[in-house]
């Protein structure tokens, strides 16, 4: 029953404060038989100082976990570039309601245009949310997989990725891979179907992954499964980092000579 007793509403919420940091009820008993005022709003801030405290510590050690090389934000994401399929589709990726949803993302375009931005700071905002992510370069992901394949350690690892409910696999497709490779990223790929969302930020077109990873037919399930619950975003526009590289400011002082960046 409901009540508008300030007390027994400070209690109500001491007893849920109690069950999610997995205690007993005998706190709330105590308040109800012993306590005044003054102890039961000392007793409600201690459990909610507590509760505050290791949700920091869990969202820190997610960010940990990520493995992202550097921090991002939407807050810092220019959005002028990205084509996204529709308006809803846009709100559930930034909102970061996709990943409830097992969806993927595919970033594609040019170089410097956002798309590892916008991937690490949808990875943040996950975490942020208390939800584990994973960010790998392809090259990186692949080396791993394969030092894990040699050392007998293969399994582990791809147990720790599909317990994630995000992966970013970025600069897909920038080096080319090998048969083997291509087969412990597909083992990636085939795990994550229908589990957890993944985000692959790419500037190769789909026409182009069977040369990239030595294997058509292994590149079209790749595709497959990446598409049936997946968005394709565009990015235009120029380089962000060739519109403010140093090099293309104005001379200064002791400043790189001009015929030496031409």
């Amino acid at each position: 029953m409901e009540t508008n007793n300030p007390r027994e509403l400070l209690r109500d919420e001491i007893g849920h404060y109690c069950r999610r940091l997995n205690l007993s009820q005998n706190p709330v008993q105590l308040c109800a038989t012993e306590g005044t005022l003054k102890k039961e709003e000392f007793l409600h801030r201690i459990l909610q100082e507590e509760i505050a405290g290791r949700e920091r510590n869990r969202k820190a050690r997610l960010l940990a976990r990520a493995g992202f090389p550097v921090y991002k934000t939407l807050d810092g994401f220019e959005q002028r570039p990205v084509r996204f399929p529709s308006i809803d589709v846009k709100q559930d990726i930034l909102s970061g309601t996709f990943i409830a949803a097992k969806q993927n993302l595919v970033f594609f375009g040019p170089v410097g245009t956002g798309k590892t931005h916008l991937a690490i700071a949808l990875g943040v905002m996950a975490c942020e949310n208390s939800l584990s992510v994973r960010f790998h370069t392809v090259t990186e992901l692949i080396l791993r997989l394969s030092e894990a394949h040699k050392a007998g350690r293969l399994e582990r690892l791809l147990k720790d990725l599909q317990q994630a409910d995000l992966i970013i696999l970025d600069e897909w497709g920038y080096i080319p891979v090998d048969r083997d490779g291509s087969q412990l990223l597909f083992r990636v790929i085939a795990d994550a179907y229908e589990t957890s969302s993944l985000i692959i930020t790419t500037n190769i077109e789909f026409s182009r992954w069977g040369s990239v990873f030595t294997d058509d037919q292994m590149a079209a399930a790749m595709i497959d499964r990446l598409a049936h619950h997946g968005h394709l975003i565009l990015f235009d526009g120029p380089s962000y980092r060739m519109e403010h590289a140093l090099m293309r400011q104005g001379p200064r002082k002791g400043a790189i000579p001009a015929a030496l960046t031409t």
